[in-house]
């Protein structure tokens, strides 16, 4: 029951990891033997699935891979020419991955940063008065902590270009669980986490090509180069190499293919579509958790994240008994202590978080365990 920090993998995302290990192990992108060919061919067609999975075309956005999410953001955001943007805004309820890149963004460049509240009820962003003239917004498409997703994502974007200004989407959750909100959005760059959907551990970064063509780059090395001098460099024409600095992990790029192609195909073998599915199973989750009567539930009904707040144990020591009795949820504040600590005065919370693995038997198994431990506690 920790489907987002990282989900499961199907069998098609394995084997291909395994096919890549076993029989073309090799360097992609800068040999001309035969392995390192059909690495790049399969790298490639990774490229398009992303792309296709996006609904971005390719005249207009390229697709690159880094370690995470964490990583995409950063290397965006301390790329990004300073004198491109003239404030800094996200929001009080984002993940340490924005809300700490986008803190060093704004001080690095001399700039404000400006933290936006959301409406509790339902998510969207409160934008009343905020001047958005020039400025390097950064938000998340759903909340890593109680699965809320941004309702009014698309005006805020839309209102951010006609001002001038860039829109960076952290799609970590997003991807995996609202991916028909994500294809909508018309940012400037979106980064989500392969083995969030699915995958192998990687990261994602779709960007506009204008975007990635204007970066002033500091993090740089092989395969990012055409010629070289004693000071001075000439960049690969592909934009994908502006973020892809050293060798890529092949095997993990690959299977990311596999993961796509096994989601897309997700309703035809299960008879429901994923995010029906998530939704009917955390309905129930959700309220069967608020009849033990002991828990503050975070999350709105239907949310694949289902956070709970324990009144009577503490929420590390409530995790230890269920993964004693074969349940595992995360505890804590998940990477969203400001939020949560800071502003909230939260204790230790608990989250449930649903995947394509999970069944009806999973969650009446744990609306059971849940149910006896609470009223002992």
């Amino acid at each position: 029951m920790d489907s987002a920090c990282q989900t499961l993998r199907p069998q098609p995302v394995i084997d291909a990891m395994n096919e890549y290990f076993l029989t073309y192990n090799a360097c992609g992108e800068r040999v001309q033997y035969e392995w390192g060919k059909k690495i790049d061919e399969r790298v490639e067609t990774t490229r398009a699935s992303v792309l296709k999975a996006l609904g971005k075309s390719p005249k207009k956005f390229t697709a690159a891979f880094t370690l995470n999410t964490t990583y995409g953001l950063n290397l965006l955001l301390t790329q990004v020419p300073a004198g491109r943007f003239a404030r800094v805004i996200t929001t009080h309820t984002e993940h340490n991955s924005v809300f700490l890149s986008t803190m060093a963004c704004a001080a690095r460049a001399g700039v404000e940063r400006i933290l936006l509240d959301r409406n509790p009820a339902d998510g969207s962003l409160i934008l009343d008065g905020v001047n958005l003239t020039d400025a390097l917004v950064v938000v998340s498409a759903m909340n890593n902590v109680t699965g809320a997703t941004t309702p009014n994502l698309a005006d805020l974007i839309d209102a951010t270009h006609k001002a001038g200004g860039i829109v960076i989407i952290d799609a970590a959750q997003a991807m995996p669980h609202a991916p028909a909100l994500v294809k909508a959005l018309d940012a400037d760059a979106i980064c989500f986490s392969a083995h969030k959907t699915y995958g192998a551990s990687l990261g994602v970064v779709v960007a506009r090509n204008d975007l990635l063509a204007s970066l002033d780059l500091n993090f740089i090395g092989g395969g990012q180069v055409t010629s070289v001098t004693a000071d001075s460099y000439e960049l690969l024409p592909e934009l994908h190499t502006r973020l892809e600095a050293g060798l890529q992990p092949w095997g993990e790029i690959i299977a990311l293919d596999a993961a796509l192609t096994w989601l897309d195909g997700f309703a035809r073998g299960a008879g429901e579509a994923l995010e029906v599915r998530e939704h009917r199973l955390s309905t129930i989750l959700h309220a069967g958790l608020t009849e033990t009567g002991k828990l503050d539930v975070l999350s709105q009904p239907g949310s694949s994240l289902v956070t709970v707040e324990p009144r009577t144990v503490d929420g590390h020591r409530l995790a230890t008994f269920l993964s004693k009795a074969g349940i595992m949820v995360r505890s804590g504040y998940f990477c969203a202590h400001h939020w949560l600590i800071d502003l909230g005065g939260y204790s230790p919370l608990v989250r449930f978080s649903l995947g394509a693995h999970t069944t009806d038997d999973d969650i009446a198994r744990t609306l059971d365990v849940t149910s006896r431990l609470m009223k002992g506690l």
